[in-house]
């Protein structure tokens, strides 16, 4: 199939977009970072449901050394929703961040209803691609405080699968609750964008697995877990995937390895966790030795140079926007490869671009 799909362009523009939405970034961030120094929430949660949750599972662990003494916690929203007796309690204040490609699923919604009733003296923090969207214009109940944060339209996917909006929410987090100073974020940005380029440039085997496997550690856990879910909704489940942490892995999961399995491990930049991320990439390959194992990742003093390299000079939890691209790419290509609609894979049936039509109770 060599049509050219929306999901294909709105993949290539990530590079771009990024960029150009750096421009107003670091005043943007500066205004929530003063805004939660003054309001001083017990807890932080990441909200969202599906690729949008997969951003609070990539930064919270990260984010949590970094924001002093408030706890960062990643909620999503499938989960608040259905229990939220388990995370609202009395006489706790969470800065709720919501994150929404469309800003109007039912979770998203169903999270709003719950602040109005449970927590309204809770703050918010909506970041979503949709200015019309609920997340966007949806007015607080009762004295907790609301912010948003409208993205560049460019970042709103047409297309079924989410890409340039997981990659620009994750890196409009990030630049919120890191402390890192503002007056770098710009260079880090063109940093991430230019490395980018480079890996959507990459010659990769675009061979089709019948299993898919992704692993990696900390931030990059959440990294595994987005790549997964893009091979499988876009292959509509014809390519069966799996993810996991790279030592959580040889603890039953690795049952999904046979001779038709691709598996793609993210490699730390730290030393030490890089050392667990290469045990395990050598133990398969010697355990397997016909199946394709690349690793993705920064070359490291004294440890195996990456498959697929990168040279941003950040941390791993910076880089989780450039690494997921390999998936985003395989994904398209393997949609196309069964000659599937890569912008609409389901046809209608099934999965739907945002899911608006669960019932939510009292």
């Amino acid at each position: 199939m060599n049509k050219v799909f929306d999901t294909e362009q709105e993949i290539a523009a990530q590079p771009d977009i990024w960029n150009a939405w750096a421009r107003t970034l670091p005043a943007t961030a500066l205004k929530i970072r003063e805004w939660i120094e003054k309001r001083r929430p017990d807890e932080i949660w990441l909200c969202g449901a599906g690729t949008s949750a997969f951003i609070g599972d990539s930064i919270a662990m990260s984010l949590d050394r970094r924001c002093s003494d408030i706890p960062v916690r990643s909620i999503p929203t499938t989960d608040l929703v259905a229990q939220p007796k388990n995370f609202f309690r009395k006489g706790l204040k969470p800065l709720v961040i919501s994150f929404g490609r469309s800003g109007n699923s039912s979770e998203s919604v169903g999270t709003l209803n719950l602040m109005d009733t449970l927590a309204p003296d809770a703050d918010r923090l909506n970041i979503t691609c949709n200015k019309d969207s609920a997340l966007a214009n949806r007015k607080a109940v009762g004295s907790g405080e609301l912010q948003v944060i409208i993205l560049p339209e460019d970042c709103h996917d047409s297309g079924f699968a989410m890409t340039s909006s997981y990659t620009t929410m994750l890196l409009t987090a990030m630049a919120c609750l890191d402390n890192s100073p503002l007056e770098g974020l710009t260079s880090r940005v063109e940093a991430l964008a230019k490395n980018a380029r480079s890996i959507l440039s990459h010659d990769l085997d675009l061979s089709r697995p019948e299993r898919a496997v992704f692993l990696g550690s900390g931030a990059f856990t959440g990294t595994a877990r987005e790549s997964a879910l893009k091979v499988l909704e876009l292959t509509v489940g014809h390519v069966v995937t799996s993810w996991d942490s790279t030592l959580g892995f040889r603890h039953g999961p690795k049952a999904v390895v046979d001779n038709q399995t691709a598996i793609y491990i993210f490699l730390s930049s730290d030393p030490l966790t890089r050392r667990y991320d290469q045990d395990v990439a050598t133990e398969i390959r010697e355990q397997f030795p016909t199946i394709p194992v690349t690793t993705i990742g920064q070359p490291l003093q004294g440890s195996d140079t990456p498959d697929i390299g990168f040279e941003t000079g950040l941390e791993d939890v910076w880089n989780t926007p450039i690494a997921v691209l390999i998936a985003q790419r395989l994904s398209v290509a393997w949609s196309k490869s069964l000659d599937l609609n890569v912008d609409d894979p389901f046809a209608g049936q099934n999965l739907t671009r945002v899911v608006s039509n669960v019932r939510l109770y009292s």
